[in-house]
């Protein structure tokens, strides 16, 4: 093109040619024209991490969590959405466990098979007895180690949806000594479907809220960020009879289930 230059004015190289002065600008003409080039609009790419999909991640009190936050998640899980949150084990993701489709939802997140139902988490010892049978030699050892990092398996309730269930009708119920767990529980008014907030063959450590969005990005609709958490699994215990079976060492002691 003609290049008009103003008479007694100095004139830019951008002016004169056309083209920036600025090396960064230089740059991101030569990246724009390159995927022009290659038939990608300039418009589809992602220059930050900011605009990559992303669930909403809100900071929480670890030990006295904020009742508006809570309230906000308990709406997300009523709505049938999924939200990640921190136990007193790892991160865990789940949604209200009558929420049929979240529940598949779930179970597509983690590539998890239908038949291989996730446990869910109570409030306490009489709402676990709505959800399961407890014998009297459960009651006590549950009673004497709750809330804390275990996992019992114990006989299932007509109250469970059977997705939760496996073909035993079994189930699997924590009450995990977190605030945070036990006031989304509290203020739902039904159990809380529990999976660590990993997926299979991911490597590194999931330790907060920034990990867990970086992870699993739009795939959960809510982040509750309540600081580091380092994982270290429950303890799984079998009370499906008198005589407890220890079915999975973690952080819980077994020595009162031998």
């Amino acid at each position: 093109p003609d290049i008009h230059v103003r008479a007694g004015q100095p004139v830019t190289r951008k002016e004169a040619t056309g083209f920036p002065e600025n090396p960064d600008e230089i740059s991101l003409a030569f990246l724009r024209l390159s995927c022009f080039i290659n038939g990608f609009a300039s418009t589809k790419l992602r220059f930050s991490a900011e605009e990559t999909p992303m669930a909403q991640r809100v900071e929480i009190n670890p030990f006295n969590p904020q009742p508006r936050l809570i309230s906000q998640a308990v709406a997300v899980l009523k709505k049938g959405g999924v939200i990640a949150y921190p136990t007193d084990t790892m991160y865990g993701i789940g949604c209200d466990i009558f929420q049929q489709k979240a529940v598949k939802r779930v179970h597509q997140i983690k590539n998890r098979p239908k038949h291989k139902p996730f446990s869910f988490m109570c409030s306490c010892l009489k709402n676990i007895s709505e959800y399961s049978h407890v014998s009297n030699t459960a009651y006590r050892l549950m009673r004497k180690n709750l809330p804390g990092p275990y996992t019992f398996v114990l006989p299932g309730t007509k109250l469970v949806p059977k997705i939760m269930l496996t073909k035993q009708k079994t189930v699997g119920i924590r009450v995990p000594d977190n605030p945070t767990c036990l006031a989304i529980i509290e203020e739902l008014g039904n159990p809380v479907l529990n999976t660590s907030a990993v997926t299979e063959g991911h490597q590194g450590l999931v330790l907060d809220g920034f990990d867990v969005a970086e992870l699993f990005g739009n795939r959960v609709d809510l982040i509750l960020d309540g600081g580091e958490v380092y994982p270290n699994p429950s303890t799984v215990v079998s009370l499906l009879s008198d005589q407890p079976e220890i079915l999975r060492e973690g952080q819980g002691d077994t020595a009162p289930f031998l």
